[in-house]
């Protein structure tokens, strides 16, 4: 079967105080994104969010819809679709149109687009495509972003370890969308610390998926409330669901890259609940 997927439900603070540690990760652990030749998709009820990859190897991937979860006769028939290349050289194919896509190269997808495929150019070297997708009520046009393009931000500096360039790349002031945002933020060598000052913004969700980490290293990615935080440890190339009553911070034994993605009613990347850093619990 090219595309499998898997369903969790939303679940709140006072639940989640409850969970030991195999818990916690059974609910907001993405363990495996990227199967070979597959297309696999996590579905989380906050926001109806779906976080996936896509990894063709030896044949071209059919974005196909899931019938069970979606109920539509095509995948993106109400929905859109951000998809960031981690991965080699690739090509996504929308309605007849062939778009290369390079590494850290993100591209969106606007509702009503009928026919997705990706594909590798070199199988030996090939694509992996993290995706998001969101219901959207309005169709946007498919775009490639580059890092070139993308709005930067440089935050942070080496003496508090969180020295990093956010990139934001399907955001609304650079394409746009309908609700879906995504970015990607890289750490420079000597920083660990993303996401410092934590925050929690209550009227929307976010996945982080990291990726870039050398091998026998790991990031500790910290969720829960301001008052009450909670940690998972997390290995290269796996995603981590922020609801909105989270904070959703991370420290690396090693710089690192990872994208994220939001979504829910507001666009307003700076409408943020922050927390002191000497306030978190």
């Amino acid at each position: 079967m090219e595309i499998t997927y898997e369903s969790r439900y939303a679940i709140g603070p006072n639940e989640t105080k409850t969970l030991d540690t195999k818990g916690l990760r059974e609910n907001f652990l993405i363990d495996q994104l990227f199967w070979e030749d597959r297309i696999h998709f996590v579905y989380t009820h906050f926001d109806r969010y779906m976080a996936g990859g896509a990894s063709p190897v030896n044949k071209k991937l059919k974005l196909e819809t899931i019938e069970p979860l979606l109920k539509e006769e095509y995948f993106l028939s109400r929905r859109e679709l951000g998809i960031i290349n981690v991965g080699g050289a690739g090509q996504v194919e929308v309605d007849g149109e062939l778009i290369d896509l390079g590494t850290k190269e993100a591209l969106y997808i606007g509702k009503g687009a009928k026919e997705v495929y990706f594909s590798s150019k070199n199988p030996a070297s090939p694509a992996k495509f993290y995706l998001n997708s969101t219901p959207a009520h309005r169709s946007f046009p498919t775009k490639k972003v580059t890092k070139e393009q993308a709005n930067k931000i440089e935050l942070g500096t080496m003496e508090t370890a969180n020295h990093r360039v956010i990139n934001q790349m399907l955001l609304h002031t650079v394409i746009e969308t309908c609700q879906l945002q995504m970015g990607m933020t890289e750490l420079k060598p000597g920083s660990v610390w993303n996401t410092m000052p934590a925050h929690t913004h209550d009227r929307r969700m976010e996945v982080y998926f990291y990726f870039d980490l050398p091998e026998g290293q790991s990031v500790s990615h910290f969720m829960g409330p301001v008052d009450e935080t909670r940690h998972i440890w997390m290995q290269n190339e796996q995603a981590v669901i922020s609801p909105p009553w989270s904070i959703h911070a991370g420290a690396g034994t090693s710089n690192y890259t990872f994208i994220w993605g939001m979504a829910g009613e507001n666009m307003d990347y700076d409408d943020m609940d922050k927390s002191p850093i000497t306030e978190l619990k």
